[in-house]
């Protein structure tokens, strides 16, 4: 019970966080990035050199009051910058396009979300020695939960 607290109220605090260094104000041929705030860097796992990269697009409609919703695609094969990008993020690039188009079924309308690349070694997410990229599903848990607080 207490880490399903602790872990509720850390979430929650993230949407009042994010470090204004990893703000983005444009990406090319995406649109407007002036609608809600856009945050995209690495979150360090305390003790190793993994490197957890996330993108964190605020709510389109009120960031303060709207849940937050934690995005993992499911490593270790898939990045969770497919459903960043072509399933629910605020702009989407359809297959055998190169263009972004505005998502009309975002879940950012409606809540902040973070998409987060895990475990270490999967998408943008890095580690500074092989031996960290292998992963389980206890090593992995606890790396997220490391992201998260």
């Amino acid at each position: 019970m207490y880490s399903t607290s602790l872990l509720a109220f850390a979430l929650a605090s993230i949407a009042n966080a994010y470090p204004e260094e990893d703000r983005v104000t444009a990406l090319p041929d995406m649109a407007v990035m002036d609608k809600f705030g856009y945050f995209s860097g690495y979150v360090g796992v305390p003790g190793t050199g993994k490197q957890l990269h996330y993108i964190f697009v605020e709510s389109q409609s009120n960031p303060a009051t709207d849940p937050l919703v934690l995005w993992f695609n499911g490593g270790p094969g898939c990045s969770s910058m497919l459903g960043w990008s072509q399933e629910h993020g605020p702009y989407s690039m359809d297959d055998g396009t190169n263009f972004w188009r505005e998502n009309e079924f975002s879940w950012n309308k409606e809540a902040n979300v973070i998409y987060l690349e895990s475990p270490a070694g999967v998408g943008y997410s890095t580690c500074s020695k092989l031996s960290e990229c292998k992963s389980n599903d206890d090593i992995s848990a606890d790396d997220n939960l490391a992201a998260v607080l």
